[in-house]
């Protein structure tokens, strides 16, 4: 294993071990998301690069795309929580309140 796996491999695993475990507020789970989309983004955009393919492949814009909205909705879910809520605790967010 190279040391570029490892690096990405242990980005997404300690990202997605502070999701799993430090979920008080709605910023940090969105951190969490955002580097585990980052840790992906930078392992599909290598994979290329190691295999010796002809052409780049389109998969890392996407992964870039999709990034790019999934932390739009998230902010924009954080403002409207934080608006009617008060706060960005998670403990607040009850989905059977609603």
């Amino acid at each position: 294993m190279s040391l570029s796996h490892l690096s990405f491999y242990s980005a997404f695993t300690l990202s997605s071990l502070g999701l799993a475990f430090h979920r008080t507020h709605l910023i940090s789970a969105l951190l969490c998301l955002e580097s585990m989309m980052l840790s992906m983004y930078i392992a599909l955009s290598i994979w290329p690069i190691e295999n010796q393919a002809t052409s780049p492949t389109l998969m890392p814009m996407l992964m870039l795309t999709f990034s790019a909205c999934e932390a739009g909705t998230g902010l924009a879910m954080l403002v409207a929580s934080t608006r009617t809520h008060g706060s960005d605790h998670l403990h607040n967010l009850n989905l059977l309140q609603c």
